[in-house]
């Protein structure tokens, strides 16, 4: 749809491509003589030439693999790196229940886990580019994470600087993090839970928390929790902290981060801004209502919360049913739920 405040966005559109086709194929003609059926069925009649097939070897996975590593390889997919793993950290097992089984400190744990992997990777990745310079917490203006909450951000940036600690040579250590030197011994794996250890780059740590990441966190205290956005929310409210002139030229590190587990780092540059009507200006606009959207917000009181969370409970699964919720309260242009027939099937309006 047409923005209202501007025209049509120009030269979006298909930036790469890759096809993949199996190795093999048979030939019509032929096969029409081996399946005994009249010449020309398949070569006449379908109109084919060839046909490609798969063995046992590939199926709807492989196939997939394939044509996105190729791609991948022949385009580039910039600087980044992703770790994955098995973990019971945060998962919904119970179909019939909105909220997920949750192991606190295996959660704490995997995040954790997952962001040293990634930092690792990237740092490695860094390097062994052409003209590579080692990277270091300093070598972004601003640091974004996925954010269940925001004490575990302030955690998350100290961890990135412990890494930092802990790959520094001698020399840097004794300028960069003076009195931290018994630290030295620790290990990754064994300080996930180290009180002492969180302490001390919590600490070491917070000036850098202030400039690069608090800023980040204005959707996520206002909020909470967004799960899968969460990261994207950091970046939004990032950009409206900032005017154009302090953004423009900035580096940004980005950790997405998903229960399981999938996550992945990678950074970001803001390109310079033209001024008015460049793109930066465009995307500022597109989220500047975000300060007023907050504040005009309704506050009620927490016996009202408990008692919608707990409608949410009881009528997850109901069929048929008609939402209690006043629609007169909703933000304009929010679409929302008008009922559910017998056959499960929804319905919704939109908010004017």
């Amino acid at each position: 749809m047409a923005s209202e405040k501007g025209t049509w966005p120009e030269n979006v559109g298909i930036l790469a491509m890759e096809i993949y086709f199996p190795s093999q194929y048979v030939d019509q003609e032929e096969l029409e003589a081996f399946d005994g059926v009249s010449a020309g069925k398949y070569t006449i009649g379908l109109g084919q030439k060839r046909m490609g097939f798969c063995s046992d070897l590939e199926d709807i996975n492989s196939l997939c693999m394939t044509v996105v590593h190729n791609l991948m390889q022949k385009t580039g997919t910039g600087l980044r790196s992703s770790h994955m793993q098995h973990a019971y950290d945060f998962y919904k097992p119970d179909l019939s229940s909105e909220y997920p089984v949750v192991d606190g400190r295996l959660s704490i744990q995997s995040y954790l886990g997952a962001l040293d992997q990634c930092y690792r990777r990237y740092r490695q990745k860094a390097a062994a580019r052409p003209g590579g310079s080692p990277v270091t917490v300093d070598s972004f203006d601003a640091v974004l994470f996925h954010s269940p909450f925001g004490k575990l951000v302030q955690k998350s940036l100290a961890r990135l600087v412990f890494n930092d600690f802990l790959q520094a040579d001698d020399a840097t250590v004794a300028e960069k993090y003076p009195g931290l030197e018994e630290l030295r011994g620790k290990t990754l794996e064994e300080s996930y839970f180290d009180r002492d250890v969180e302490k001390a780059f919590m600490e070491r740590s917070r000036d850098q928390f202030e400039k690069k990441t608090r800023p980040s966190l204005l959707l996520a205290s206002n909020v909470g929790n967004m799960y899968t956005p969460s990261l994207y929310s950091c970046l939004v409210s990032l950009l409206v902290s900032k005017k154009p002139d302090e953004l423009t030229g900035t580096r940004i590190a980005l950790f997405s981060y998903g229960s399981g587990l999938a996550s992945s780092l990678f950074s970001i540059r803001v390109a310079t801004s033209n001024g008015s009507g460049s793109r930066l200006e465009a995307l500022l606009a597109c989220v500047s209502d975000v300060m007023s959207r907050l504040e005009s917000r309704q506050k009620v009181p927490p016996q009202v919360f408990a008692d919608t969370m707990k409608l949410r409970e009881e009528s997850h699964h109901l069929a048929p049913y008609q939402p209690k919720g006043d629609p007169s309260v909703l933000f304009p242009g929010t679409y929302y739920l008008t009922g559910i027939d017998e056959k499960h099937r929804r319905q919704y309006s939109r908010a004017t």
